[in-house]
């Protein structure tokens, strides 16, 4: 048996318990993980809540986490890793709240990056690369981030900045500082953000989901080039596209940004680890708005 943090009901903080599971069975080209630290998103709480049921499978007993850093402990057939491996990891079919976790997407974790930050890598890498991607933006073109501040928004400020994108960041007035260190120049969010904006954007990627859509759009005159991680009917009625989790989104995500965190050419925002069993709290500072930072679950 292994041990995980599951959903005993759908509902608040409180029903996340330490358990006693069944470990993970390893497929052919997944490798199993012994986990050492684990990411939580605002994904997780929705799914907690119930919220998801139509676009998640996650029910009662189920284990939480889409994102981890561990030490690999299993090959499966095909899959291209040696037992000892370190790894940070993204996970499909979710389970990082577990000790062990098996998954078909991984890549080594270099020395030079902490635990803590190899764990919250995985997902925002995965929606930046694939967002970037998804809008086409060119060297010397100008994209929007609404949300630039945040954990997605903030590396698709950096990543395009290395590409040689002219970035706006929209974010709030106490993030102004934050958004000019990464390279972008700031405009505070709000309602007309676009008047704002004194010139030709050629692309628009929405990681905040506060509205603005119909208006990108407009800005922009191709909704193909207004991209949004966020769902809501004005994704459909502006008709912005919406980018979620698949495995052709950015299956190379990992690949292209993990050699820019080593290096230090890449910043991830700030982390709060806690121990895996203080999920519940995890849980509840995130979705009190206490914190800013990104929080990380840290196994013994």
């Amino acid at each position: 048996m292994s041990n995980a943090i599951v959903i005993s009901a759908f509902g608040g903080p409180e029903v996340l318990q330490w358990r006693s599971v069944q470990p993970p069975v390893v497929r052919p080209g997944e490798v199993l993980l012994r986990v050492r630290t684990a990411a939580v998103g605002p994904t997780d709480l929705h799914i907690r809540a119930g919220n998801l049921t139509s676009v998640f499978p996650q029910r009662p007993g189920d284990v939480l986490g889409f994102e981890a850093a561990g030490v690999v402990e299993e090959v499966g057939a095909g899959a291209d890793a040696r037992v000892g491996d370190e790894v940070a990891a993204l996970l499909p079919a979710q389970g990082g709240y577990g000790e062990l976790v098996a998954t078909p997407v991984w890549y080594p974790k270099p020395a030079s990056v902490p635990w803590d930050a190899a764990a919250a890598l995985p997902a925002s890498a995965d929606a930046a690369v694939g967002t970037m991607r998804a809008v086409g933006i060119e060297p010397g073109g100008t994209l929007v981030v609404l949300g630039a501040a945040g954990a997605v928004g903030s590396m698709v400020v950096q990543l395009a900045r290395t590409r040689g994108i002219r970035v706006i960041g929209v974010a709030r007035e106490h993030d102004a500082a934050l958004v000019r260190d990464l390279g972008g120049e700031f405009v505070a969010s709000g309602p007309g953000v676009f008047d704002h904006v004194d010139t030709t954007v050629d692309a628009v990627i929405d990681a905040a989901g506060r509205g603005g859509l119909a208006e990108a759009v407009s800005v922009v005159g191709d909704p193909g080039r207004v991209v949004t991680l966020v769902g809501g009917p004005e994704v459909a009625s502006s008709g912005a596209l919406l980018s979620h989790p698949s495995p052709d989104r950015a299956p190379d995500a990992l690949a292209v940004t993990m050699p820019l965190l080593a290096s230090g050419a890449l910043r991830l925002k700030r982390r709060l680890t806690l121990p895996v069993r203080e999920a519940r709290e995890a849980h509840r500072i995130l979705e009190s708005g206490e914190t800013r930072d990104k929080i990380v679950l840290a196994f013994d």
